[in-house]
């Protein structure tokens, strides 16, 4: 049985000069759109109650682009800043399902970033992005599967490139199983593992890098409880624990997968 899933992986990217002048114009013109609609939606609201639709927001864009005050929003690919529109949309339904705080204004002391929706294709192991970024040279750990649905380029604070790639895949569903057995899974402390199908027992020992990261998590843990709540360091520090927990967990779902499968059991 076929299913879809979806697959997210981050690259380094090494834009030229001229790139990089063509990234940092799109990021100011998507920055700038986003306060700029945010501001609309908030005064919409408070005038009428009701909010803007995405459509509403769009529909904005190319007076925007006429307008000689804002006619170089024209500079920037027009499928990323209709990302904006629908990345706030997004927002503010978060906010008003009690998933997120209520959407924010963004300086550039803000992570700069900009998506697009598609069209980004990988070629000779670089990815092309339309319109004016174009082919840029990319540092791809493996060959991207499946079809790209979005792209995301981001700048971290000491000037490097990434892009989040997002793909969609067909990959085959497991089966149930129909032979009538069944495996018990122990997770314990000395061994990551200990599994008994009614007829063996294996155990699986920790491995090495998932034990090392425990270790880091274990001292970042008692380090965070003698903090002081409501410190700058204190919530920074609480920032670098939540991924390192979200990576623990990742790496620990990895290992109960494969212990999982039949295949590996029976070796």
């Amino acid at each position: 049985m076929k299913s879809m899933q979806h697959q997210a992986v981050k690259v380094r990217l090494y834009p030229t000069i001229e790139q990089t002048e063509v990234l940092a114009q799109h990021f100011g013109c998507a920055r700038w759109w986003w306060n700029y609609a945010l501001r609309l939606c908030v005064d919409t609201y408070q005038a009428t109650g009701k909010g803007l639709t995405q459509p509403a927001l769009n529909k904005y864009l190319p007076k925007l682009k006429k307008e000689k005050e804002t006619e170089w929003l024209s500079s920037c690919y027009s499928q990323v800043l209709q990302s904006v529109t629908l990345n706030l949309v997004t927002a503010y339904k978060n906010f008003f399902k009690g998933r997120a705080k209520y959407p924010r204004f963004k300086c550039k002391k803000n992570r700069q970033s900009i998506q697009y929706p598609q069209k980004v294709k990988v070629v000779d192991g670089c990815l092309k992005f339309p319109g004016p970024v174009g082919i840029v040279k990319t540092k791809l750990h493996r060959p991207i599967e499946g079809t790209i649905k979005t792209v995301t380029i981001s700048m971290t604070p000491s000037g490097q490139y990434y892009a989040s790639v997002l793909t969609e895949l067909e990959e085959d569903k497991p089966l149930p199983n129909t032979d009538g057995k069944v495996a018990g899974i122990d997770l314990g402390l000395t061994d990551f593992a200990i599994v008994h199908d009614g007829l063996k027992t294996s155990k699986y020992a920790n491995p090495k890098h998932l034990a090392k990261h425990e270790r880091n998590l274990a001292r970042k843990q008692a380090k965070l409880a003698r903090k002081v709540k409501g410190l700058i360091n204190s919530e920074q520090f609480a920032n670098k624990y939540s991924y390192l927990l979200t990576n623990v967990t990742r790496i620990q779902n990895s290992v109960k997968n494969q212990i999982s499968k039949p295949k590996n059991r029976s070796s």
